[in-house]
């Protein structure tokens, strides 16, 4: 099953529970794939639909980052509802040390030995963990291994 019929079949789920919070969540992400779509002119295969996911979270952890700084406990609750929900529609995320593994064996693999060769590793590692793992954690442990 796709994502839009996946997202089509929790919509109407959320309907008939008269569950507000999920309905207002899925119609975002549906919204969301379905922007992405016309955007591209064709359906979404797995990887452009995990994509649209990621960013869509990524965007509501930076909100839920900015809602604490500024003290606003009122909308950090249904923020992190929103979280996982949309957690839901993401396969299982890799874990730093799954991801720092992952760094090390592309490192050695390309023979990279300094920062010049930062570009050429992320390159081979995001589509490895597209979706699956915080662009951000890539970045610095891919820093990180570089600069040893």
């Amino acid at each position: 099953m796709s994502l839009i019929d996946t997202l089509n079949a929790d919509l109407k789920t959320a309907m008939k529970a008269r569950d507000k919070a999920t309905l207002a969540v899925v119609r975002m992400l549906k919204a969301a794939v379905t922007n992405e779509q016309i955007k591209l002119g064709h359906e979404l295969n797995e990887q452009e639909g995990l994509a649209v996911l990621a960013t869509e979270l990524k965007q509501r952890k930076e909100s839920l980052d900015e809602f604490q700084k500024a003290g606003r406990d009122d909308l950090v609750t249904p923020l992190q509802g929103e979280i996982k929900i949309v957690e839901h529609y993401l396969p299982q995320q890799m874990t730093e040390a799954e991801v720092s593994d992952l760094v090390t064996t592309t490192v050695a693999k390309l023979n990279a030995t300094s920062t010049k060769d930062f570009g050429k590793v992320m390159q081979t590692l995001m589509p490895q963990v597209k979706g699956r793992a915080d662009g951000a954690l890539v970045n610095r442990l891919v820093k990180s291994a570089l600069t040893k």
